[in-house]
């Protein structure tokens, strides 16, 4: 009898257990379907409470949503970065943990906005939280190229950490001068003044731009790391316009006309040169300031990823030289540039590039070392208009470089060129003499192409064969012809 008792109250105290358990999960998952439930909001208004908020999940209603000039008139947006007192927010991202998506959203923002604040830079988006997902957003700048800002300007900044952008869509518009590249400036040294407006700028730690869409219509970079370590670009086109200096020389009025077309670089514009009117379409920074976790650092960028990514008509197509630690170029294609590709170091993994305005390649100083390059040659879809005259110029040491794919501009004279002078538009007369007349040297080179190799005076101890005629000029270099074989 008192068995059967006992057997009873355990039976009781097992199922009441049980209950009490499961009433328990129950809490959780309603908690945690709480918590990951998905928000929708209706307006810009609406979203901006939500921007410093922790695991929330954002969902704006599709639209067409404007920012203007008015609206910051009215105190609409007053956010200020957290790095200097010389930036305004448009949109501050603080939370972590939280995704926000804007499927189906356009947010226009008039370009009038960017003098709107005064003498402020102005960022149109920000994230200094951790974990966050902004994602599928078209952001527009709406309004004339040449509507400037006061200061400086930028579509979008990540800081913090291990936040990902992906999907965007960004029209970027409003810069002064527009439609010259560098030719007048672009640091503390200029003959005109200049007001820059890049696209997205990338620092913070192990933050990652994914499948985004550039279309770039300033003057100023569109993607550049600054104070980033590890940092993803993935997926991301680019595509920006360019000029030749033929058509700039014909100008009657307008801020060239009006300096007798005397560049930066000491010496009037040359003719026979094509100039992006943007900058870098991918870029590095050895210096910058970042906010992590709200901490204010003074860093360099590393260890650097480019993945699959397309630049067309911009300054340069690649250029992490400034960059250190493990840098790393896989599956990207440069279009129309002044320059592909430029590492310093590093790996160039299956990548492409045409010589229509400028070098597939070219080193940046003489220190670069151990660049290891794999690049075919794209035909132009565009007729050639390739001033320096390069498929690529190299200098340095301990690379290993690989160039296969096109000869189609062979007769325009075209040359792959070891050292010596680069023939840059913005190097002639002796100008910026620490970035041109490099030695080349103690390294590999295997050209698969019939374009000339020429091994200049600064060359020596160069290696490996050529396709291609080999001029050289040098010293105990030993590049040897072949036959351009089908497996190769």
């Amino acid at each position: 009898m008192s068995t059967s008792v006992n057997n009873l109250k355990n039976i009781k105290k097992y199922t009441f257990s049980n209950a009490y358990s499961i009433l328990l999960l129950g809490v959780f998952v309603l908690s945690g379907l709480k918590l990951n439930a998905q928000t929708v909001v209706h307006s810009l208004q609406e979203l901006k409470p939500y921007l410093d908020d922790n695991g929330v999940n954002v969902k704006m209603k599709p639209g067409v949503y404007t920012i203007t000039a008015q609206d910051v008139k009215n105190g609409l947006y007053t956010q200020e970065t957290k790095i200097k007192n010389i930036s305004k927010v448009l949109l501050l991202f603080e939370g972590n943990n939280s995704t926000y998506d804007f499927s189906g959203v356009t947010i226009n923002v008039d370009t009038k906005v960017f003098q709107a604040f005064g003498n402020f830079q102005v960022y149109e988006i920000q994230i200094i939280g951790n974990h966050n997902v902004l994602k599928n957003l078209t952001l527009v700048d709406q309004g004339s190229v040449h509507d400037n800002p006061t200061r400086r300007a930028n579509n979008i900044v990540m800081d913090g950490a291990h936040n990902r952008v992906e999907g965007f869509n960004v029209t970027t518009k409003g810069s002064f001068p527009y439609g010259y590249g560098d030719a007048f400036g672009k640091g503390g040294k200029f003959v005109i003044p200049h007001q820059k407006h890049s696209a997205c700028l990338v620092r913070g730690e192990s933050n990652h731009l994914k499948n985004s869409k550039f279309t770039h219509r300033s003057y100023g970079h569109c993607i550049f790391m600054q104070a980033a370590n590890n940092p993803i670009i993935e997926g991301c086109y680019v595509e920006g316009e360019v000029r030749k200096t033929d058509a700039i020389l014909k100008e009657t009025s307008g801020p060239a006309f009006d300096v007798d077309f005397m560049t930066v670089w000491g010496y009037r514009l040359p003719k026979g040169y094509m100039l992006s009117t943007g900058e870098a379409g991918i870029r590095a920074y050895d210096g910058g300031e970042t906010i992590i976790d709200g901490q204010v650092y003074k860093r360099g960028t590393s260890n650097v990823t480019v993945l699959n990514c397309t630049v067309k008509n911009m300054r340069t197509g690649v250029t992490i030289a400034h960059a250190t630690g493990k840098k790393r170029v896989e599956g990207c294609v440069a279009i129309g540039c002044e320059n592909g590709f430029s590492l310093g170091s590093g790996d160039l993994v299956n990548c492409k590039a045409d010589v229509t305005h400028g070098p597939a390649y070219a080193s940046t100083y003489e220190r670069d070392k151990a660049y290891h390059a794999d690049i075919t040659l794209l035909p132009s879809k565009e007729p050639y208009y390739n001033g320096s005259g390069n498929v690529a110029y190299i200098g340095g040491s301990k690379h290993r470089i690989t160039f296969r794919g096109s000869s189609e501009a062979l007769e325009k004279g075209l040359k792959i060129k070891v050292g010596g002078d680069k023939n840059n538009i913005r190097l002639l007369h002796g100008n910026l003499p620490n970035q041109n007349d490099f030695k080349g040297f103690d390294f590999e080179i295997h050209n698969l192409t019939q374009y000339p190799v020429v091994l200049s005076d600064k060359s020596s101890s160069v290696t490996g064969k050529s396709v291609g005629k080999i001029k050289d000029s040098g010293t105990n270099n030993k590049v040897k012809a072949i036959k351009l074989l089908s497996k190769e």
